[in-house]
């Protein structure tokens, strides 16, 4: 398969189908033996023209061999990758809410922190997000992204398929915004763990909710 016009490998199911999740991407690596792995939607993938002329027996640029597990990060970037670290933060749920979030790209290092009223804490996760797609500004639609946040909520509603039982406007407007982007990668970070960047992200957050 073909990711932007460079050759990629993509998993695929025993039959050669991509095996997509349920949010309808790839699970896919720029070389066989990465360790990381990016979930582009499917519709970005292109098929390889020279797929024809390999052996029938493996699709051309296709892994079926799941990544490893990624480890929890305790640097920002690879240097490759947009790395986007998202919390929110709620004193009392529902209560005031606030967001903080870090964006770095190589040297280049941006903050954000916000207070967005009344709401309950998922909200702000995932407003949190929102805010950092923001934050990327026009590197989002043509480069990687990372996003680390602590919120299973928001990665599962955003990128697993869960139904949103609740805040369903919100969570449909930025699947949508999402589904436009070539390159987006959500990484479960554990909060409260001594991540640098999502501890200054909890801070941000929380003086955003006490300086309001």
């Amino acid at each position: 398969m073909r990711f932007k016009g460079e050759q990629v490998w993509v998993r695929a199911d025993e039959s050669g189908k991509l095996a997509l999740d349920e949010g309808g991407r790839a699970e896919m690596k720029y070389r066989e033996s990465d360790n990381k792995s990016y979930r582009p939607f499917a519709g970005n993938l292109m098929p390889d023209e020279g797929a024809s002329d390999r052996p029938a027996t493996r699709p051309a640029q296709v892994s079926r061999t799941a990544s490893k597990p990624r480890s929890k990060p305790h640097a920002a970037t690879d240097g490759q990758a947009v790395e986007l670290w998202t919390d929110g933060a709620c004193s009392g749920n529902p209560g005031p809410m606030g967001i903080g979030v870090v964006a770095i790209d190589g040297s280049k290092r941006r903050e954000h922190g916000e207070y967005l009223g009344v709401g309950t804490n998922n909200i702000a996760e995932l407003t949190a997000i929102d805010r950092a797609l923001d934050l990327a500004g026009s590197d989002a639609a043509t480069r990687r992204l990372r996003i680390y946040t602590d919120s299973a909520y928001s990665i599962g509603v955003l990128s697993k398929g869960w139904k949103a039982k609740a805040n369903q406007e919100l969570i449909a407007r930025m699947r949508k915004r999402l589904a436009t982007l070539p390159d987006v990668e959500f990484v479960k970070v554990s909060g409260h763990a001594g991540v640098p960047e999502n501890e200054r992200c909890d801070e941000l957050a929380r003086n955003a909710i006490t300086g309001r």
